[in-house]
């Protein structure tokens, strides 16, 4: 089968042929029907600090990923062929294109404590985009952010996992203010359910914020907002467009704030995201691609000119 496979930093990724997989005791083999690409991927490829988050090199790409249940190993009572499952990448299982081979091939063996099902409302596209970007954006907002009805909440970068926190704070009845340099889709957050958005957290008062999400990670995009939430309030850090920032222990220690990194979540915060694309309160917005076009599609994506989430369709 042919794989789209990560051999180093700064090295394009190679289309190889590899032996289908086998399904071992406790593991099924989940046929890939949609797997999303994120800026994770485009941080592998480019920056070597992801050298020492990879348990295997070369390695199959792809740590979003839905599909159907093709083949179970010894063992698996609890999933037969033919189930409709998502992949969660946080689970003892280890998580796909970093621990094992993922999406970014037609074929992914795994333990079935990683597996997920997805409900029969709920596409393979939608379901590979709530396992990650659903998963990470509804668990810093819900767990990590402790967002509740009420609360002003500022959310940093509208791409895939922002438009996802947006709107799932929205939905708990927070008051939703978006910090997006990309004018063109600010009508996305009112479309989501924000009041407004503007360029910069900073465009806002100080102090106006009780909780503040950056899915944008850029480093000063954290600083920015240790620097205006409110004496008391959470910052919650899951961006990782750059892998570190200054942050000025004034405002740290003046604002009191509460800085928080989150990272992933769990299966329940995935199951609570599909709860909601059923009930067709969340439709993230998703851009799709061929497998043949995945290179490409990773330097639009490191470009910016990608709406939404962008997902590999197979189908």
């Amino acid at each position: 089968m042919k794989s789209w496979r990560f051999t180093g930093t700064n090295e394009p990724l190679r289309l190889a042929e590899l032996p289908e997989p086998t399904a071992g005791p406790g593991q099924v083999v989940v046929d890939v029907k949609a797997a999303g690409i994120c800026h994770t991927d485009v941080g592998i490829l480019t920056d070597p600090g992801w050298m020492t988050m990879l348990a295997q090199v070369p390695v199959t790409l792809g740590h979003e990923d839905a599909g159907v249940i093709s083949r179970v190993g010894e063992g698996v009572d609890d999933f037969q062929v033919g189930d409709r499952v998502a992949i969660c990448p946080t689970t003892p299982a280890g998580c796909p294109g970093s621990s094992f081979d993922g999406g970014f091939g037609p074929k992914i063996v795994v333990g079935t404590q990683a597996l997920v099902r997805i409900p029969g409302e709920v596409d393979f596209v939608n379901g590979a985009a709530a396992t990650d970007a659903g998963m990470t954006s509804y668990a810093a907002v819900v767990r990590r952010g402790g967002v509740k009805a009420g609360d002003r909440v500022g959310i940093i970068g509208l791409g895939g996992l922002g438009q996802i926190g947006a709107r799932v704070a929205h939905l708990l009845g927070a008051e939703v203010h978006v910090a997006e340099i990309k004018e063109d889709i600010w009508p996305l957050a009112k479309e989501l359910g924000a009041v407004d958005a503007r360029r910069s957290i900073t465009d806002y008062p100080k102090g106006f914020f009780d909780v503040i999400v950056d899915f944008a990670g850029f480093g000063d995009t954290t600083a920015d907002a240790v620097d205006v939430i409110r004496l008391g309030g959470v910052v919650v850090l899951v961006g990782m467009g750059r892998l570190e920032t200054t942050i000025d222990a004034k405002s740290l220690i003046v604002n009191q704030c509460d800085l928080r990194g989150s990272n992933g979540g769990t299966p329940d915060d995935i199951r609570g995201v599909y709860e909601l694309m059923r009930t067709g309160k969340l439709t993230p917005v998703t851009t799709t691609v061929s497998f043949d076009e995945v290179p490409e599609a990773i330097e639009r994506l490191e470009r910016g000119d990608v709406v939404g989430r962008l997902v590999i369709s197979y189908e």
